[in-house]
């Protein structure tokens, strides 16, 4: 069974409390709950499964994790009951300066061994499978690997899943001018625990200026849908996570993207 769920924001609350057919499970961003917020998510977890996912553990930073950062992040994924946690093939910060901002590694052996080593970090204190998320880039970084190749290289290593971004991964295609269909079939298919959409966003004329950008505002176009559909088609997907962070007061916007996603999960499985 597959479920169709949102990612958790404060100004969803009152909706969620309404439990909405369409919110079959949730995701909570970990940094959210930093300053508190125990027991809203005990309650959250005992009405929806939910999944942890965070921002600022910058697995692709050598050295080790930030101990406040990971003891605060298991806390909310504890909290949670998660059945999973993710974070991001990125890094938010360097030995002196947080960046604030996903930025691309450079996929070659060197990084994958910093990554092997913080996912296995993660997982052992966590208690809990991690998967790893895919990330929009305004430069395409080359390395001794394709991207798709460092990250079957690390679920294979390490024993971590994907949370495989289909928004970003059609925004990149564009952008960068690649066949979006043959880099997810370059990727091993059982390794895909998680997606998450959310319409893309345009910028310029409609011209090879024009840029595709993920803002977490729209709703899902169709081209987007169908790749979504390519996906399921493809992999075991577990969950589906609607990631919206602005237009959230369009309520009847955001049960229509949650509804068009369970009708592309089942007519996938039922292919």
């Amino acid at each position: 069974m597959r479920l169709v769920g949102v990612g958790y924001r404060h100004a969803l609350a009152d909706w969620i409390e309404t439990r909405p057919a369409e919110v079959e499970c949730l995701e909570i961003t970990a940094e959210h709950f930093f300053g508190g917020g125990d027991n809203k998510l005990r309650g959250l977890s005992e009405t929806y499964p939910l999944y942890v996912h965070g921002l600022g553990l910058s697995l692709g930073t050598p050295g080790p994790l930030d101990s406040e950062t990971l003891e605060s992040f298991i806390r909310v994924a504890d909290l949670s009951s998660a059945a999973w946690v993710s974070e991001h093939v990125a890094f938010t910060r360097t030995s002196e300066v947080d960046l604030g901002h996903l930025n691309p590694i450079s996929p070659n052996r060197e990084t994958l061994a910093i990554f092997a080593e913080h996912v296995q970090q993660l997982q052992q204190q966590s208690g809990r499978k991690v998967i790893v998320e895919n990330i929009t880039t305004h430069l395409r970084v080359v390395g001794e690997f394709a991207e798709t190749e460092f990250l079957n290289q690390l679920c294979e290593q390490t024993g971590c899943g994907l949370l495989f971004d289909t928004t970003n991964l059609f925004i990149n295609s564009k952008n960068h001018g690649f066949d979006a269909s043959q880099w997810l079939h370059e990727l091993e298919p059982s390794n895909i625990v998680q997606l998450h959409v959310v319409g893309y966003s345009l910028r310029g004329p409609i011209s090879a200026n024009m840029r595709w950008h993920d803002h977490h505002s729209e709703p899902i176009q169709d081209d987007l849908l169908e790749l979504t559909a390519e996906v399921c088609e493809y992999a075991p997907v577990q969950a589906i996570i609607l990631e919206r962070d602005l237009n959230l007061d369009d309520i009847e916007s955001i049960v229509n993207d949650l509804r068009r996603l369970k009708d592309v999960c089942g007519a996938a499985i039922e292919a």
